[in-house]
């Protein structure tokens, strides 16, 4: 209501929403309007229509009591309040059109870019125009020229889009089959319902507007949009509503063998980020909607890369191996009992301690099993964005399936197996130095668990690739409980209190003191250990995959670190030169306007110091350091076996 009391309704949107509620006696304006909206969206801004609309007072006060009484229905609301605002957002005067540039926060580019060599597919949703869509596109390296195609959905009718999904796919799918190359697509690794089902060779995108969206996502041609979107590199959708967002997603969920993660900035953003797998909202000038309604927030989009790159992939392997640690573990405790029954009658008589099957998975290995999960690391940050590849085995389910659940099981069942015969057979055959035999169930008890302890133990230390102070206390300070607890258990104070509760009396120190069951306990352990050790390096050293390589790279840079600083700290004083025009010192503008030829012969000229005549007394000085900076360099780079020709850098070559 303005001041002279008149009732205005000003709306805000797309241009095509805003279109469609216009009076048809704003043609004109229309399309003046268009072609201004081209024309800024050709620039990468992004565009706004405005409408106005005069209220007669009686309608208005007649359309308030609909929307009360429609606002307090129990059913169909939602309903009932859409047909009123449709009622009142029509027949409205264009008044105007905006266009504000957003620009691209540091670093999309470049995040993309990583995303994208990791082999996640991006897909973006965004009420733009076409236009803007398609220059924030090229702007994020997401659509570039040198692609084969970029197909443009625009259909206005079922039947138009249909046909034009359908052209897009046959030509991809041509195309790519008849590549002279000679590649052949990976859909074989693939099941029908991945979202990696179609590898092309070549590149494409797909672009497709909110109103050909809007009939794409019908039940009969959904499939085609998702058939063709996999098929393309990149997908853009462009003018879509909150709602199409939300359904472009859960569509991507209900087909695909696929994890999503939706990020956004802004209230539109919120249902696509609710509706996916995970959800990141960017906190920004949009407001906090997606922030509250996200898993993650962070202020920037670049800030993702590291999310999926470094601490989802440590998410990822740390989960496997505490997983694929444990189950291993577990069976090597518990399948000892089976083997036991064979030679009690199956009567299940327990082979352990009943302290020790109580104590076992809560203190003895719970808490290295627990480091391991919480900081272990394959390959450090650095090299986790380095190298976005190292992404790829997550995303194909290679570090904990089937094959590995049952590797670890056949591990764990083996140590089980090692853990009872060999003690068994070892006391059968051994004696005491008193000349006794180890004959009784208490000792063979003892020796079974502090060899499990103990096996368990060295085994989480060879699969531990990254150590903490927190690993090495869990682990050492893990055996140091248990034998103070075992001794404890099995004292004469103990027993003499709760003599029901401790009947193993004084069997660790009756078992632990004989030489000959620590020979048994180092014989097992070895004999469990080692097995595994010999296939990870005879794995490592034949078939290594790239976290293999990397690990490797990583451990070789650790080692040659200094040189490595070195050889970058006298390309940096090499290279001062081209930066001259911004330094406070004299730089090389009389030297190129004197027209003197400074340029030595032979490279033993060069590394001599000695001084120009025919040049100033700077410039001598500066040739000397410069001449003195190249040798040190040539001298630091040249083979170390007697081999005396300098083998040049990059920067070196460029230079000369």
């Amino acid at each position: 209501r303005n001041p002279e009391g008149q009732i205005k309704l000003y709306c805000k949107g797309a241009d095509t929403i805003i279109y469609e509620r216009l009076d048809p006696s704003n043609e004109e304006i229309m399309y003046t309007t268009s072609e201004h909206l081209s024309e800024f969206a050709g620039e990468g801004l992004r565009t706004l229509a405005l409408a106005y609309k005069d209220i007669d007072e009686d309608y208005y006060e007649v359309w308030m009591k609909k929307l009360h009484y429609a606002s307090t229905v129990i059913e169909n609301r939602d309903e009932q309040l859409a047909v009123l605002y449709e009622e009142m957002e029509r027949e409205m005067k264009l008044l105007g059109a905006t266009a504000v540039e957003d620009k691209l926060q540091d670093g999309v580019p470049e995040t993309i870019a990583c995303l994208n060599l990791a082999d996640i597919k991006i897909w973006v949703l965004t009420g733009d125009k076409l236009e803007t869509a398609m220059n924030i596109g090229y702007s994020c390296n997401m659509l570039r020229d040198d692609m084969n195609e970029v197909f443009i959905i625009s259909g206005h009718t079922l039947l138009e889009v249909k046909q034009q999904l359908r052209s897009a796919k046959e030509q991809i799918l041509g195309l790519s089959r008849v590549s002279s190359s000679g590649d052949v697509e990976k859909a074989a690794m693939f099941g029908e319902d991945s979202v990696f089902e179609e590898t092309i060779i070549a590149e494409y995108a797909l672009v497709i507007n909110g109103h050909s969206l809007a009939l794409a996502l019908e039940p009969q041609l959904e499939h085609m949009l998702l058939d063709l979107a996999c098929l393309c590199k990149t997908v853009i959708c462009c003018r879509v509503t909150p709602l199409q967002k939300a359904q472009v997603v859960e569509l991507v969920k209900r087909h695909k063998r696929a994890v999503t993660l939706a990020v956004g900035d802004g209230a539109n953003d919120v249902s696509m980020i609710k509706t996916a797998h995970i959800g990141v909202g960017i906190s920004g000038q949009e407001g906090m909607q997606a922030v509250l309604a996200s898993d993650y927030s962070f202020a920037q989009f670049q800030y993702l890369r590291r999310l999926l790159l470094v601490h989802g992939r440590w998410s990822y392997f740390r989960m496997c191996n505490f997983l694929g640690y444990f189950f291993y573990k577990n069976f090597a405790f518990t399948l000892v009992h089976f083997w036991y029954g064979f030679f009690c009658g199956f009567s299940a008589q327990a082979v352990y301690d009943q302290w020790f099957i109580t104590l076992f998975n809560i203190i003895y290995t719970s808490l290295p099993v627990l480091a391991m999960g919480l900081f272990d690391q394959d390959v450090n940050d650095q090299n986790s964005l380095r190298y976005p590849s190292l992404y790829k085995p997550g995303q194909q389910n290679l570090l904990f399936n089937k094959r590995q659940f049952f590797l670890c099981t056949l591990q764990g069942v083996t140590t089980s197996f090692l853990l009872f015969f060999i003690p068994y057979g070892a006391f059968s055959a051994v004696v005491k130095e008193d000349g006794s035999n180890f004959s009784d169930q208490q000792t063979f008890a003892v020796t079974i668990a502090t060899t499990l302890v103990i096996v368990v133990s060295v085994q989480i230390g060879l699969d531990t690739h990254y150590w903490t102070a927190v690993n090495h206390l869990f682990v050492w300070g893990s055996l140091i409980v248990y034998f103070a607890i075992l001794f404890s258990m099995q004292s004469y104070g103990l027993f003499g209190l709760f003599p029901n509760n401790f009947p193993f009396i004084g069997a660790a120190y009756n078992c632990l003191s004989e030489k000959g069951v620590w020979l048994v306990i180092l014989l097992t352990t070895t004999v469990c250990v080692v097995p595994g050790l010999v296939v990870s390096f005879l794995k490592v050293d034949l078939f290594p995959t790239l976290t293999d390589k990397v690990r490797y790279l990583q451990q070789s840079r650790k080692r040659h670190g200094p040189q490595e600083q070195s050889l970058r700290r006298v390309r940096r004083t090499s290279s001062r030169r081209s930066g001259y025009a911004f330094s406070h010192q004299q730089g090389y503008g009389e030297l190129i306007t004197s027209g003197k030829n400074m340029r030595r012969s032979t490279v033993s000229s060069a590394c001599s110091p000695e001084k120009t005549t025919n040049g100033s007394n700077w410039i001598g000085n500066v040739l000397k350091r410069k001449n003195e900076v190249s040798c040190s360099s040539q001298e630091f780079i040249a083979a170390p076996e007697g081999n005396s020709r300098a083998t040049k850098t990059p920067r070196q070559q460029q230079t000369d």
